[in-house]
């Protein structure tokens, strides 16, 4: 069974921070574009009710699904019934005891939290760049869920072999309240809201503002503070239930 470093972990979440904020930077070059969520307004003859967004992310997991994207335990697809893969998938031991990764699968609250912090990110109103936007909200979306369940299921099998008793003591009792006492470290957490910050702002110092849009560093601090974070344990704690019901090691 390979060793799963807490530090190691951290530093990888580190890293998608970055991926997650150049995305939601992208994406806020163009309007919010409303138009391009409406069921219905895609423009696609036959594809009601879905959106225009919606069929773009269909279309990219369809493609993704046939490459074996979705044999990886932290690439959780917002879709189902997508295709098998196409190719043989051979992936090393990832320690991650789960019969089914899709229990873990945190991402239609992720897509309504998305929906809520792209007004706040982009410039009102509507520019007929729909293409381009639902384009960008594919990459920002799957960013943001490669980064959640990433920490949902790699933290917590890690933090559950620093002391497997006292988490299956919990998991058996049902004791929702003490597993999010003992999975939040509130010292951690700050450090990422305060990384987070400090990024948003050096990642666009040197922005030609008289060309591209920037966002501003507060709606993106909440939204890792009041959704990733909390959606990351409450992701923790699903992956715990099922690992303890699943696998006595």
């Amino acid at each position: 069974m390979p060793e799963l470093n807490l530090d190691s972990i951290a530093a990888r979440l580190e890293s998608l921070e970055e991926t997650i904020i150049h995305r939601l930077i992208d994406r806020a070059q163009w309007r919010v574009n409303d138009t391009a969520y409406l069921p219905g307004a895609s423009g696609f003859p036959g594809a009601e009710p879905r959106s225009l967004f919606e069929l773009r992310l269909r279309s990219q997991e369809e493609m993704d699904a046939k490459f074996g994207r979705f044999c990886v335990p932290e690439e959780r697809p917002f879709n189902k019934d997508l295709p098998k893969p196409l190719r043989e998938v051979h992936l090393p031991d990832t320690g991650v005891h789960l019969k089914d990764y899709d229990v873990v699968n945190l991402t239609e609250p992720l897509l309504n939290s998305y929906m809520l912090i792209l007004p706040k990110i982009c410039p009102a109103g509507d520019d007929g760049q729909y293409g381009s936007s639902v384009e960008h909200d594919v990459y920002a979306v799957q960013a943001i869920a490669r980064r959640l369940h990433y920490g949902a299921i790699y933290v917590a099998e890690s933090k559950f072999r620093q002391d497997a008793e006292g988490y299956k003591k919990l998991v058996e009792a049902r004791d929702r309240e003490g597993l999010m006492e003992r999975l939040t470290r509130k010292d951690v957490e700050k450090k990422i809201i305060e990384r987070v910050k400090a990024k948003v702002k050096s990642l666009q110092a040197k922005v030609n503002r008289s060309i591209r849009n920037t966002i501003r560093f507060e709606p993106i601090v909440v939204y890792y503070r009041d959704l990733l974070i909390p959606l990351t344990k409450h992701g923790e704690i699903v992956y715990l239930f099922n690992r303890v019901e699943n696998d006595s090691n």
